[in-house]
């Protein structure tokens, strides 16, 4: 080679080094740079292509209000925890504890007020409380035992379910007891007419959960350090980020939500079972993936949980009304969670 030739060639590089590391590059590359800034667009697209279809084969009772609000009734369990879910997630962690801790909040609320005889007001804040223990506890073990995220709640989760099955003795609650004697703990049933549109006050307790929750991760300090331990805790900590500290408020606040959701799962069944909910732990995670929030951590927008857990309910009530299979829905969760993971995977290829 002349060394014409290699000033020409060596003269060129730095531009065909840019060009190679550009994300924008092309259209393909700008799509994937405005999802992966914009993580929720994915499951808001996939919710919205969801609705027109079954609406096309399901026809127009599948737009009616009744029908719109009956998907947000379905989903507001699956929704408030997944809220929590999300926020243990993006610290790259992972909580299979959520819904046993769900069921023993409620479990306790209600044999505080009926075995106790303790005011429901007091009661309840006993069930909040106990669900925030086991939050602090998961979080500790964590952050200062540096056991991973997935065994330590696993481990909990047994140990939670069994302390609910055999504090309650298996013993169910009455809906008909709770409206006589503790009908506080029935509130978030409590129903409301917009037009043709019924919404529960479990529903919106969801909505602003959410939207609170999506606040503080994008506008606070504390919201910042989350994503910052997800990404790279090492380098959060190096930045002055308390990691521990975070990790603990993380799983303290996914606690006393998961005690929200069994509060509001009281009102949403009406009574007290200790067997409910055993798949909420599955299924907020199922929402989570599909709702585009990276099991790597540091990724996503808790708004799209609220979208994954829609997607579901969606599917689920879309299949009912054209008789289907209730496995079909099953199959296409499945086959949901699959591609929501490979694009995440496909999207995280530009900041790689």
């Amino acid at each position: 080679m002349s060394s014409a030739d290699y000033e020409d060639s060596a003269g060129d590089a730095p531009e065909a080094v840019a060009q190679f590391d550009d994300p924008n590059r092309g259209f393909v590359g700008r799509i994937q740079h405005v999802l992966h800034v914009n993580p929720a667009f994915v499951p808001l697209i996939v919710l919205v292509v969801s609705i027109v279809v079954f609406g096309i084969l399901v026809g127009s009772r599948f737009f009616s209000p009744f029908a719109m609000t009956l998907i947000l009734q379905q989903v507001q369990i699956v929704g408030i925890v997944a809220a929590a879910q999300s926020l243990v997630i993006l610290t790259a962690g992972i909580d299979l504890s959520v819904g046993a801790i769900m069921v023993l909040s409620s479990v306790v609320m209600g044999q505080f007020t009926f075995r106790y005889g303790l005011p429901v007001e007091v009661s309840i804040i006993c069930g909040l409380a106990v669900g925030a223990a086991c939050g602090a506890i998961n979080g500790w073990l964590v952050a200062y035992m540096k056991l991973p995220p997935f065994i330590v709640t696993l481990g909990t989760w047994q140990i939670v379910l069994a302390t609910n099955f055999l504090y309650s003795a298996n013993e169910t609650i009455r809906s008909q007891d709770i409206e006589a004697e503790a009908a506080l703990l029935q509130v978030f049933g409590t129903k409301y007419q917009v037009g043709g549109a019924t919404f529960t006050l479990g529903v919106i307790f969801m909505l602003a959960l959410i939207f609170v929750l999506s606040y503080a991760l994008k506008h606070t300090a504390w919201g910042r350090h989350v994503y910052a331990v997800g990404d790279d805790p090492e380098a959060a900590e190096l930045s002055g980020v308390n990691v521990k500290k975070t990790l603990i408020s993380v799983y303290l606040i996914s606690g006393i939500i998961c005690a929200f959701a069994g509060w509001a799962m009281v009102g949403r069944i009406g009574s007290i079972s200790p067997t409910v909910g055993q798949l909420a732990n599955i299924e907020s995670i199922t929402a989570v993936v599909i709702g585009g929030i990276s099991l790597f951590g540091g990724r996503g927008s808790i708004l799209g949980s609220l979208f994954g857990a829609l997607i579901v309910g969606v599917f689920t009530l879309g299949l009912r009304l054209m008789g289907a299979d209730a496995q079909w829905t099953f199959l296409l969760i499945g086959l949901l969670i699959i591609a929501a993971v490979a694009v995440d995977q496909w999207i995280r290829k530009v900041s790689a």
